[in-house]
């Protein structure tokens, strides 16, 4: 149960208390156990690798062909939200978010090691072959193009889907409402949120020491600052220092702004290595390599390498698969933050489509620059990235005029990736240990960026960071089935919602029950105050619920009535069944208007806080009905409920 105070934590304590405590404890015996716990963890990935690689490609197919017949099914005019409702952010903010949170830091990593890699050291065959050029940057853009979003996307929009149009908490237990009902709520709810903290947290952390590492190589190639430990301790705690900055001034002030300034530099740095380079010839490849990738996607995403010797699956792919996966919780949850008010087809299309754009483009221009340059003689540079992979894009970089301008820009450029990966993950670690709540106290959304900062940092003294990386791969393997049955909920869901949306009910605000209209006029006209919702839920809604019920259960119908005006704001009717095959009627609070007038309006209201003027919001079993209550009258507000049974009832 949510334990909200007004100058104190607002968390679920059966969430928030068990993910500290497993969080210290792992620390704990990686530190305490080092050896033992890196060999443990290798075995098991090792096991994962030889026994399970078949199911981690049915998977990611499964994933992939699920998001492409959504978007383009009836489904995908399904509004993110209320059917009346518009998109919080405009294109390029959202864009910028979603790519900053999901895979920008890996580009600045990954965007001239890994196609040097496979190219001079492919899975099988010689390196350096005629035609290898294809071959690399096409594994290149498997592990960062359609299937990595696929698993983003889907993710994100279950959980977008069950928050913002059934007025779930924005927690990764929502997902399994259709399959779990009201027991979301219990310990099961609570055990799945706990799980998703503890793969977040420990992947950001893994992340970030990875990022220290590149940034630490960065600064001794350019500046000569040697590579201690104390060093990147101090690297650490400065981007955790600005992540709690931009975490503290919130999601449109913060990570909004950071990612749009972000996305800027990548265009303006990509432009620049593209003209400054062979560009006929980049943008040749890049044609072609696409046309390759696209053909051979579904033969690339299944080959195993089954009657191959090599190792290079493990390491490569299956590590891909796996961290994408683990990360879902994370990102899913920040993707479907950003994005009420889209339809599934725009969101399903915006965030597979233009991120994997974006990737194939900076993986020609970055990877297929750095294999030209192979090509030229420079074979010592080749050996040197697969050699030293974080410095691989500073070495690119010294074949460029303005090399030093150059590198400070992709430090800085690193940097801010990091920052908005921090502040991003710190703010959906809070909500999941909220219930779902982002509008908490300041220093609660600064405590879990300190919380990823000490263990990133002890790991990284000790030498753990191996093994914690590992171990957030494992456990993708759980979770990929907890996916699964996510997309199955989903499935169940949209089809219902599909069902109710050709014969929606009109809202019965024209009964001439109680007509009073310049009483009506005055409500619309006058933005209520938090009592005046809170109290019209108590003295109109409820009973005007808790009659209808009491009427159903007299003509042989089970029926309840939830209050949970004490803890966020909502009351539900439910009918009939405890499934979705019920009849549900909620009244949840939302943002008065249903928006704030700019992009700064906040999301869904569970608890108003002062200072705020928030409305009752009609939720049905299908999804929100996108209409409010506020200024009806009890009689009024039993009609609508009435209308909406009836409709339930013939169809």
């Amino acid at each position: 149960m949510l334990n909200f105070s007004d100058r104190g934590f607002v968390v679920d304590r059966t969430v928030f208390i068990p993910s500290i405590a497993f969080l210290l404890s792992t620390v704990a015996i990686v530190l305490g156990f080092p050896d033992a716990s890196s060999r443990a963890l290798g075995i098991l990935q090792a096991a994962i690798v030889e026994n399970a690689s078949w199911f981690y490609g049915i998977v990611m197919a499964v994933l992939l062909v699920a998001s492409v017949a959504l978007a383009f099914s009836r489904v995908g005019r399904i509004r993110l939200g209320p059917d009346n409702s518009a998109p919080d952010y405009s294109l390029f903010s959202w864009l910028s978010m979603l790519f900053a949170a999901g895979v920008g830091i890996g580009l600045m990593f990954y965007g001239v090691a890994e196609p040097v890699v496979h190219y001079l050291k492919p899975p099988v065959g010689e390196g350096a072959a005629t035609g290898g050029e294809n071959q690399a940057i096409n594994l290149t853009m498997l592990h960062w193009g359609f299937n990595a979003w696929s698993v983003y996307a889907l993710m994100a929009l279950v959980l977008a889907y069950f928050s913002f149009r059934r007025g779930l908490p924005l927690t990764l237990r929502s997902a399994f409402y259709p399959i779990l009902g009201d027991r979301i709520y219990g310990p099961l709810g609570a055990a799945i949120d706990v799980f998703a903290i503890v793969c977040t947290t420990f992947g950001i952390s893994a992340s970030l020491g990875l990022g220290v590492e590149q940034l630490s190589t960065g600064l001794n190639h350019l500046f000569g600052v040697p590579e201690s430990g104390v060093i990147k301790i101090a690297i650490t705690v400065a981007i955790m220092a600005m992540a709690a900055v931009s975490v503290a001034l919130g999601l449109d002030s913060g990570i909004k702004r950071l990612s749009e300034f972000n996305s800027f530099l990548a265009i303006a740095l990509l432009c620049f290595v593209l003209l400054a380079g062979p560009t006929a010839l980049i943008l040749g490849g890049t044609l072609e390599n696409f046309g390759y990738y696209f053909a051979n996607l579904i033969t690339t995403s299944t080959n195993l390498f089954t009657y191959e010797d090599t190792e290079w699956l493990g390491g490569w792919t299956i590590f891909y698969w796996g961290w994408w996966i683990s990360w879902a919780p994370f990102v899913g949850i920040f993707i479907a933050r950003i994005s009420r008010g889209r339809t599934i087809r725009e969101f399903l299309i915006g965030v597979m489509l233009a991120p994997t754009l974006f990737v194939v483009l900076w993986m020609n221009v970055f990877g297929g620059s750095a294999i030209e340059l192979i090509h030229a003689g420079e074979s010592v540079f080749g050996d040197a990235v697969v050699d030293n992979q974080p410095l691989g894009l500073f070495l690119f970089l010294d074949y460029l005029p303005g090399t030093f301008y150059l590198s400070l820009l992709s430090l800085i450029m690193i940097v801010i990736f990091f920052v908005t990966s921090a502040d991003s993950g710190a703010l959906v670690l809070n909500m999941m240990a909220s219930g779902g709540v982002d509008d908490s106290p300041i220093f609660q959304r600064v405590l879990w960026t300190g919380i990823i900062a000490a263990i990133s940092a002890t790991l990284l003294i000790t030498g753990g960071l191996q093994a914690l990386q590992t171990a957030t791969i494992a456990s993708a393997l759980p979770f990929s089935l907890i996916l699964l049955g996510a997309l199955w909920g989903l499935q169940r869901s949209l089809q219902s919602d599909m069902q109710s949306s050709f014969v929606k009910a009109s809202t019965s605000f024209d009964t001439d029950v109680d007509v009073d209209w310049q009483s009506r006029l005055g409500s619309l006209l006058i933005a209520p105050s938090d009592e005046a919702v809170f109290a019209f839920q108590n003295e109109t809604v409820l009973p005007a619920l808790s009659a209808f019920a009491s009427e159903l259960s007299k003509n042989g119908v089970a029926a309840a009535v939830t209050n949970n005006i004490d803890t966020d704001g909502s009351i539900a009717l439910t009918a009939e069944a405890e499934d979705e095959s019920g009849f549900t009627y909620a009244v949840k609070l939302s943002p008065q208007g249903g928006r704030a007038p700019s992009e700064t309006r906040a999301d869904e209201v569970l608890l108003p806080v002062e200072g705020s003027t928030s409305v009752t919001e009609v939720h049905l079993s299908s999804g929100s009905a996108g209409y409010c209550l506020w200024g009806l009258t009890e009689a009024q507000v039993i009609a609508d409920v009435l209308a909406q049974f009836e409709l339930y009832r013939r169809t």
